[in-house]
């Protein structure tokens, strides 16, 4: 067995070495000069990568923290206001449960997994909430645009159409843990409120930092709540933000890394690494449907991770021992998928000679 094991799971991803090696620069203070000159780089080009002229939060936490961030922070107390919290798999009901441990009034979408949130049904949930005179309108609807569980990548853009047109005061938080940085997502130009994004995934990254940009109508919401409690409130982080800090020591050398990584995916381009990420997934949803086939309803598959339908009823753990002998790992089917999927992972800086590698290495395990 391979003493390094390269990951083809849907995060913690495969992470170059001159990315590891990122993190071992001298420690620095971070209420000094040095740090502050870190700050403002990084923030320049996470901007970049948000496609925004709005301010991108860091934060040392997963992308879980921002969930909670969102919540705190966008939705009040009201029992009669709260969330349209859209679920389409393991995650997006996860998110919609931190609205609730939260004391966010949640009312959710449910689509059947493997299915997308369409805009057909935003839109009736929207109009249905407009016609109940007992109810005020949604202060916010929460949309996981990659559900990483079961491989579906939902349509943002239509889905925002839909709530700017019927419920234009509703704030849009968006989360994009598994897609941004590997797809196009532009802040600005779509009008949302809060994009979140965590480190492991797509931007290459050890785990550890997450990532949100954050409109100025957001933080407006933010003043008017109480209780937003300290470590994830969006007025605290904005006040040390414009100073090129954070309220609390942050992962400085995740940061060091941060700042390599978002040179070279500058560097790639970034039109040129959405067409990469695009490439890898038409390379394996192709072998995938032809040994199996896919979990995601079709037309919505993900550009970034593919769950994979078990339709020969392999043993993805014998699988994976089979492949860690190669030096490859992907994963298995979540929560209730497992055993019934397998999930690939495209994601990062991975290349097509990767893929064909592990294509080659599950072929070979298929003809034993």
């Amino acid at each position: 067995m391979s003493d390094h094991i390269k990951l083809f799971i849907p995060g913690p991803v495969e992470v170059r070495r001159e990315i590891l090696d990122a993190q071992t620069q001298w420690m620095i203070g971070h209420r000094g000069a040095a740090f502050e000159a870190l700050f403002a780089r990084v923030q320049a080009k996470l901007r970049r990568v948000f496609f925004t002229r709005s301010r991108v939060f860091l934060s040392t936490s997963s992308g879980t923290g921002l969930w909670e961030a969102a919540a705190r922070n966008c939705v009040s107390d009201d029992p009669d206001a709260g969330v349209l919290a859209t679920v389409c798999g393991a995650f997006s009901e996860r998110w919609a449960d931190v609205f609730e441990r939260n004391g966010k009034a949640t009312v959710r979408l449910r689509v059947e997994e493997g299915k997308a949130i369409k805009p057909e049904r935003v839109r009736e949930a929207l109009l249905a909430r407009a016609a109940d005179p007992n109810k005020k309108p949604f202060e916010a609807i929460a949309i996981v645009h990659n559900e990483t569980s079961c491989g579906v990548m939902n349509p943002l853009a239509e889905i925002v159409a839909v709530v700017k047109t019927l419920s234009p005061d509703t704030l849009i938080l968006v989360d994009a843990v598994s897609s941004l940085g590997g797809v196009k997502i532009d802040f600005d130009g779509l009008g949302l409120d809060v994009l979140l994004a965590s480190s492991q995934k797509c931007f290459g990254l050890p785990p550890g930092l997450a990532f949100a940009a954050v409109s100025d109508r957001a933080l407006a919401k933010a003043k008017t709540i109480k209780h937003r409690g300290y470590y994830f409130d969006f007025v605290e982080l904005e006040k040390f933000l414009q100073k090129n800090h954070t309220p609390a020591t942050p992962a400085i050398s995740l940061m060091f890394a941060l700042d390599r990584q978002l040179d070279d995916m500058l560097a790639e381009g970034l039109e040129n690494r959405f067409a990469r990420h695009a490439r890898l997934a038409q390379l394996t949803r192709a072998w995938a449907r032809a040994r199996f086939g896919l979990f995601a309803e079709p037309g919505y598959e993900s550009d970034t991770v593919t769950c994979v339908r078990n339709t020969r009823g392999i043993d993805v753990s014998a699988l994976n021992k089979f492949l860690a002998d190669r030096g490859m790992h992907i994963s298995d089917g979540y929560g209730s998928l497992k055993g019934k999927t397998f999930r690939i992972a495209h994601m990062a800086d991975a290349t097509e000679s990767d893929m064909q590698a592990l294509f080659d290495a599950i072929d070979a395990f298929l003809s034993v």
